[in-house]
């Protein structure tokens, strides 16, 4: 069989392809916007089994109104190195920040996805003179998250299954890339709202979600977030993460959801104000966990109003 290649991800468009090395690795970074360091910065993580181009559409539009708007391949993805460690907390909080500085920048707003969306609360907590605000999409406060799995059976039957599937050794990776990738393409259905899947962009989100999964190592790493994110539960690390991460925030705080999404439910969104009492909570009518793409106007919309503010 042959697996794609790595730059497969390396799609043309109004944007420019950068490796960037932070962190000690190398990073697949798309930019658009004003390349100055003047311009303010604003970093783009994506969630689970995905990579850089599902913000192509904030990308852009990020660009035309005026910021350096820069989509990233997360350690592990796309064309990104992979490693194999480095998938803990504290680690991809030092991606982030060592991204920001690499691009000649002092502080940037973060805007993160599901897994993405974590990072971007880890780095905010971790690296606090790096990050000016934070917004994300269906990715609560990582302790609003725990405890709303703990207490809310609703949550708990909504996110523990797949959550726990990832924990056995070998199986999830097979399973994420068998059929060329068909499990990517049962979540995204499975996660999004009533119309994406009808729609004709969603047919090329597939395709390209797809292959990007099987690009050699890509599902290892994105289910290493996942295994961390559990195991570090009962080791020295993970309690000291959780401990550092119970703090109270002070910047801007965007929190995006869409009232149809099936994985992360409201409910554990309005935990987050424990840590981000200032937060605002845009909700996207129809829209399912993957918002930004679902409704890419309206999303772009609040994100822009979020900056401007």
């Amino acid at each position: 069989m042959t697996y794609p290649d790595p730059s497969t991800v390396r799609f043309d468009g109004p944007w420019q392809h950068r490796d960037v090395h932070a962190n000690g690795i190398r990073f697949h970074a798309v930019e658009a916007g004003p390349s100055d360091p003047g311009a303010p910065l604003v970093v783009l993580l994506h969630g689970f089994a995905d990579f850089w181009w599902s913000w192509r559409h904030q990308l852009t539009a990020l660009a035309d109104a005026g910021y350096r708007a820069v989509a990233l391949d997360l350690r592990g993805y796309g064309d990104s190195d992979k490693p194999p460690r480095g998938y803990d907390g504290w680690t991809l909080a030092g991606d982030v920040a060592g991204l920001i500085r690499a691009l000649g920048h002092t502080e940037a707003t973060l805007v993160g996805h599901a897994d993405g969306g974590l990072v971007c609360w880890a780095t905010a907590v971790l690296h606090p003179r790096l990050v000016r605000s934070i917004a994300l999409v269906s990715s609560p406060h990582p302790i609003a998250l725990k405890r709303s799995v703990l207490a809310d059976s609703a949550q708990r039957s909504a996110f523990l299954p797949a959550f726990l599937r990832c924990q056995l050794p070998w199986r999830p990776e097979r399973m994420l890339t068998r059929d060329d990738g068909a499990e990517v393409e049962r979540l995204l259905r499975g996660r999004s709202g009533p119309e994406w899947p009808q729609t004709e962009e969603f047919a090329e989100v597939v395709e390209r979600a797809r292959s990007a999964v099987q690009i050699p190592g890509a599902a290892h790493c994105s289910l290493e977030y996942q295994r961390w994110a559990f195991r570090s539960q009962w080791r020295p690390d993970g309690r000291r993460f959780m401990k550092a991460m119970n703090q109270v925030m002070t910047i801007p705080v965007l929190q995006i959801h869409g009232d149809q999404d099936p994985y992360v439910l409201a409910a554990a969104l309005r935990r987050d104000t424990r840590w981000a009492p200032g937060r605002r909570l845009h909700t996207v009518a129809g829209a399912g966990h993957f918002a930004h793409q679902e409704r890419p106007a309206e999303v772009t919309a609040a994100l822009t109003e979020f900056l401007t503010r």
